[in-house]
């Protein structure tokens, strides 16, 4: 069983964070961590088949030649035979190259579908593309972009990826410009490559709160918390 990225203990510590947090802006911070953000289907079948069609190549490395009967031994034989024997050698390393293609191909798809080979193999902006996918995804379904004053900002993990996004609505769009996030991400990186993703949580969640209490500062008696505070934590999708 894999050792989920926060413990009770961690997710207590960034529940926390985010509720200090939010004491002081307007502005929602949501954290979400997947385990993984796709299946990735496709990389095994994508391998085998480019491994199945080198079959013929691995057949020639091997030594393994298709070449017409030597007519020069085929004395009293009749055009017809001839014609056989021909038919049976291109059929016969036909058959072969078919199996070898076939075992090359399943051998490979069971290979690569082992979780570790997959996301080893699968190329690392595909990856990308599926972590800010989902990330997108759990920006609406969380309905951070329904909050009063459209101020939500999502911090997403992807754990097997190893990467993460950060999503702001549109009212922070309007006042904050995309590369200020880079030093929360910088920091929320960081936390997670030295094995303390709480701290990475907390801090990147510290210097979001700046950002949004700087433009959204919390209004006495009015600043409801309209987003939980938990961490969600998503299985493998």
């Amino acid at each position: 069983m894999t050792r989920p990225l926060l413990t009770p203990d961690d997710l207590a510590t960034v529940e926390a964070a985010v509720r200090a947090a939010e004491v002081r802006t307007t502005g929602e911070i949501y954290c979400v961590v997947a385990e993984e953000s796709a299946d990735y289907h496709a990389t095994p079948l994508a391998w085998a088949a480019g491994v199945a069609l080198l079959a013929p190549a691995v057949l020639l490395l091997g030594g393994v030649h298709v070449t017409a009967p030597d007519m020069s031994m085929l004395g009293g034989w009749t055009a017809d035979q001839v014609e056989d024997v021909g038919e049976a050698t291109a059929r016969a390393a036909l058959i072969g190259t078919l199996l070898l293609q076939g075992l090359l191909f399943v051998a490979t798809l069971f290979l690569v579908a082992i979780p570790p080979v997959r996301r080893a193999l699968t190329p690392r902006g595909m990856k990308r593309d599926r972590v800010r996918q989902r990330a997108e995804e759990q920006f609406l379904a969380k309905n951070l972009h329904a909050t009063r004053e459209r101020t939500g900002v999502l911090i997403y993990v992807s754990a097997a990826e190893r990467m993460a996004e950060l999503i702001a609505d549109e009212s922070i769009h309007a006042h904050v410009d995309d590369g200020v996030w880079a030093q929360a991400m910088a920091a929320l990186t960081a936390g997670l490559k030295r094995g303390d993703p709480a701290a990475g949580f907390t801090e990147a969640i510290g210097r979001c709160a700046d950002v949004l209490a700087t433009h959204f500062p919390a209004r006495y008696g009015d600043n409801p918390n309209e987003l939980p505070d938990a961490v969600v934590v998503l299985p493998r999708a």
